[in-house]
């Protein structure tokens, strides 16, 4: 269904590793959306934080996001297991998700359709999406991946390592208590284990496409 002039808004939530960036930014070039990762936000204030190491983090990443060019983000290499272990802690902070917090809420105001893709996007950012979707994957599998991505970077990566910090990862997203990783009951889940890329958006299609005909047809 084509989208003129009609509302499409879709949020993909789901643990690290388990396709769930691909899958969104797959289904948001399908339907012609922005797109936006806040998981790469976070990413990118760690790689700030351990960069310059400020005496005031708040207020050094309030003036970082003041005029932030989500593109350049694109650029930078944040996918490192350094990174990774420091955005786990700073995603516990409400002070800095607060002001992530209001960049994503003026992305979602700017963009008549987007896909929004994180780890609160469903039940905290955009709780009145058209569409959510959840994101699952087997460990061992979610591991394989990064490790791919990641040895083509760095050689020393160890596939044990990468294991650990995806687990651990998931495991402080799921306890902390400001908005931490869950379904959202309307959620549909999206198992990527064995599924190709193309059969996770044949599937994601399928959800958007009801909720279309339900929304603009009836």
């Amino acid at each position: 269904m084509k989208l003129k002039n009609r509302l499409l808004r879709i949020t993909c939530d789901g643990g690290a590793a388990t396709g769930k960036s691909t899958g969104a930014k797959m289904i948001a070039n399908k339907y012609k959306l922005a797109f936006l990762s806040s998981g790469l936000l976070y990413r990118y204030v760690s790689y700030l934080i351990l960069k310059y190491k400020p005496n005031n983090k708040i207020s050094f990443i309030k003036k970082k996001f003041k005029n932030l060019n989500y593109k350049k983000i694109n650029k930078i290499n944040l996918h490192t297991p350094k990174i990774s272990a420091e955005t786990a802690n700073i995603a516990k902070s409400l002070r800095i998700r607060n002001i992530l917090k209001k960049y994503q809420k003026s992305f979602i105001k700017k963009n008549k359709g987007c896909v929004l893709e994180g780890r609160d996007a469903s039940t905290e950012i955009l709780p009145t999406s058209d569409v959510k979707f959840y994101f699952t994957c087997n460990l061992n599998i979610a591991a394989k991946r990064r490790y791919k991505e990641l040895e083509k970077k760095s050689k020393k990566i160890k596939f044990n390592e990468i294991k650990l910090a995806l687990f651990r990862r998931n495991l402080m997203d799921r306890k902390r208590k400001i908005s931490p990783l869950q379904k959202h009951p309307d959620a549909v889940v999206v198992n990527t284990s064995k599924l190709t890329k193309q059969a996770v958006v044949t599937k994601m299609t399928k959800y958007v496409e009801k909720v279309l005909k339900r929304k603009y047809e009836n």
